[in-house]
């Protein structure tokens, strides 16, 4: 899985916002992929220095969730922790793993945000952008908006706004009695048809199941090589 190298890694933070701003503009966050397929659940994972990455993304196939694939990778992490800024940390590594991903992915599901951002552009729309691959951010909170809770309801929703309230993102209940999660699009997918692609990948758990299985895997993976 290629990608366009459209700016380079080794930056400062400021060059990073300046990215963000210029890249956010190409940002596509209407419509829905073609078709899905095969579906990967994208998540990092850090030792305690946080100076080594870990990652795993997890291809499912779409219809019955089941896992076809699985790919692992790590790498020193040079750019600090700067929220706003989580994929110019995390992006390199990403991308690194996703070039051994043999199956042809017609989404990707990001552990963070989409364009839920302060400059439109969270980690799956970064990723969705250089790989021209439809992308949806699923975090587990808000980092960006405001919103009203959705009812205790199965699928229910809310929308998340921005300062000028616009919509950013679907506040959606994925268990009752328990908290939304957040889901916005990454690039090349609309907002509510970004929250139907997520509440199919649930299975009675408030996290979906590709970035569930993705975080508990790449945990065991981080472990492995922390201590053998």
């Amino acid at each position: 899985m290629n990608y366009d190298l459209l700016h380079p890694w080794n930056i400062n933070p400021r060059e990073a916002v300046a990215i963000q701003k210029k890249l956010s503009k190409h940002i596509v966050a209407v419509g829905k992929p073609r078709k899905v397929e095969y579906i990967a659940g994208i998540d990092v994972a850090f030792d305690k220095e946080e100076k080594i990455g870990y990652c795993a993304v997890i291809v499912f196939r779409f219809s019955t969730l089941e896992i076809v694939e699985e790919c692992f990778g790590s790498c020193e992490i040079h750019f600090p922790y700067v929220p706003g800024l989580l994929s110019f940390r995390e992006a390199p590594l990403i991308l690194q793993v996703l070039k051994s991903v043999q199956h042809n992915c017609d989404c990707l599901i990001f552990d963070g945000q989409g364009i839920a951002h302060p400059r439109k552009f969270g980690i799956a729309s970064h990723v969705g952008l250089l790989l021209g691959i439809p992308s949806i951010g699923c975090a587990k909170s808000k980092l960006y908006g405001h919103y009203e809770e959705p009812p205790n309801l199965l699928n229910a929703r809310s929308y998340l706004f921005d300062e000028n309230n616009f919509k950013i993102g679907v506040v959606l209940r994925t268990k009752l009695n328990t908290k939304p999660i957040f889901v916005s699009p990454g690039h090349l997918v609309g907002i509510d048809e970004a929250a139907d692609i997520v509440y199919s990948c649930t299975d009675g758990y408030r996290i979906p199941v590709p970035t569930r299985l993705a975080h508990s895997m790449v945990g065991k993976y981080k472990k492995r090589n922390i201590y053998q």
